[in-house]
């Protein structure tokens, strides 16, 4: 899984929600646009076909291109968006520290 900025997902953390699947035509326009999870959340983006770039948009910037398998560990705070780049399946997990 990859991870480039924030804290890790913790131990125990679990997945309290789940969006999509979403199509490249479906993907809501709020994950186009820049945005962040709340504090206390990571989101975890599935890539099931074809491929998306996932964008930075904090200080550091920088993006990353995610295909079929591929999975990618967003966390809390850190402002990111998605770019569509051709055909795509994927869905979003949301985690939450253990209690």
């Amino acid at each position: 899984m990859f991870i480039d900025r924030g804290p890790a997902l913790p131990d125990g953390a679990w997945a309290y929600r789940t969006i999509g699947p979403f199509a490249a035509d479906t993907i809501p326009a709020g994950l186009l646009r820049m945005h962040n999870l709340k504090a206390g959340a990571w989101g975890v983006l599935t890539v099931e076909a074809g491929a998306v770039r996932f964008c930075w948009d904090d200080d550091v910037g920088g993006a990353r291109a995610l295909a079929a398998g591929d999975a990618m560990l967003v966390p809390p705070l850190v402002p990111h968006h998605l770019e569509r780049t051709g055909p795509v399946t994927l869905r979003i997990a949301f985690h939450a520290p253990p209690a």
